[in-house]
């Protein structure tokens, strides 16, 4: 119940100083209180993802996104209690109040269990990178360094950090290179296998190589860095087959752009911008949803997705909101290793 307190918000906080208290600490919540420490309500990385999809600024005020119901205990509750409220509803914080509803505490799923994740990690590692000719003549893309090391060490060791410790690396370009490199895991204390495609099976075909499928939800991604553990926690509590993160982009039209009517001007706007979700590259799938993929067979992810779709299974996208690049071209892959180096 350490440091329960850096993580008390005022109603008036916005959505973005909420957020900087939610990442600064390892406790995952900001807790809505007023000038007593009454408590108003619980804001999770749950809720900040589901307001970025409604189009909720930054700048609004926390209780715009905050949980006005929260499961509480009471001071005085036993820990096998809260434990149990915490399994039954699938959340993994719980605040305690007094009996004037002041905030005297707050619970944490994973100190009671420990944050060991049981699921399985496949690291898409297969594709040749030729926007990054001549840099990848010789190393695969995912082996080129951003900083002191790999890029996928990077996004390995954060895995590792957030307790992932089975892992896949589906290859297939230079694959001898991420076996020497990496070996069986030994050196990081985690376990290592080899997804070895014999010809390329696009984004989502390797999945068809998986030996063993577990009954915990599959982690899939190419070379990204996020909370890991709040991606599949939001796709259990979906309960959806498969899960994609998403990021937003946006597009600013260079001209004007009029709105016509047959031949009459309705409105002219002035350099629009368009907002979209596109596809961040970062996966989650149930067991059953790998029973779409053809053996040995080009699938792309995409393919996976539109199929589920079609079989009326439950997708779900889960927004992305830390920092995240693309690092297929030159330009984009020099300013990864500049902003990496400024500690982003």
């Amino acid at each position: 119940m350490s440091k329960w307190t850096d993580v008390l918000v005022g109603p008036d906080e916005s959505i973005r100083k909420t957020i900087q208290r939610i990442d600064g600490s390892s406790l995952q919540i900001a807790l809505v209180v007023d000038a007593q420490r009454r408590l108003l309500g619980t804001v999770t990385d749950g809720d900040v993802r589901r307001g970025i999809l409604k189009g909720i600024s930054l700048e609004d005020p926390a209780t715009k996104i905050m949980n006005a119901k929260p499961i509480v205990a009471r001071q005085g509750d036993d820990r096998d209690s809260m434990l149990a409220a915490m399994r039954a509803r699938l959340i993994h914080q719980i605040p305690v109040l007094d009996a004037e509803n002041r905030v005297v505490g707050l619970e944490v799923l994973d100190s009671l269990l420990g944050a060991k994740r049981e699921n399985t990690v496949v690291l898409m590692a297969g594709g040749r990178g030729a926007r990054l000719r001549p840099l990848t003549d010789d190393t695969p893309k995912p082996l080129l360094h951003v900083g002191a090391k790999p890029i996928l060490e990077t996004i390995l060791e954060s895995l590792i950090e957030q307790g992932f410790s089975r892992f896949y690396l589906a290859v297939n370009y230079l694959a001898e290179k991420f076996e020497q490199h990496f070996g069986n895991g030994s050196r990081w204390g985690v376990d290592i296998g080899y997804l070895r495609e014999s010809k390329p099976l696009g984004t989502a075909g390797a999945l068809s190589l998986l030996p063993e499928r577990s009954g915990s939800p599959l982690l899939v991604m190419n070379a990204t860095r996020i909370g890991f553990g709040h991606l599949i926690d939001f796709h259990v509590s979906h309960k959806a087959v498969a899960t994609m993160g998403v990021r937003e982009y946006d597009f600013q039209v260079p001209f004007g752009v009029v709105h016509m009517q047959n031949e009459r001007i309705v409105e002219v706007q002035e350099k629009p911008t368009h907002r979209f979700f596109v596809n961040a590259g970062i996966y989650v799938f149930d067991p059953v949803a790998l029973e779409v993929v053809p053996r040995e067979q080009r699938f792309d992810m995409p393919d996976l997705f539109n199929t589920l779709a079609k079989q009326g299974k439950h997708t779900a996208v889960f927004p992305i909101r830390e920092y995240w690049l693309d690092v297929g071209r030159h330009d984009d892959f020099a300013r990864a290793a500049d902003e990496l180096g400024e500690g982003k």
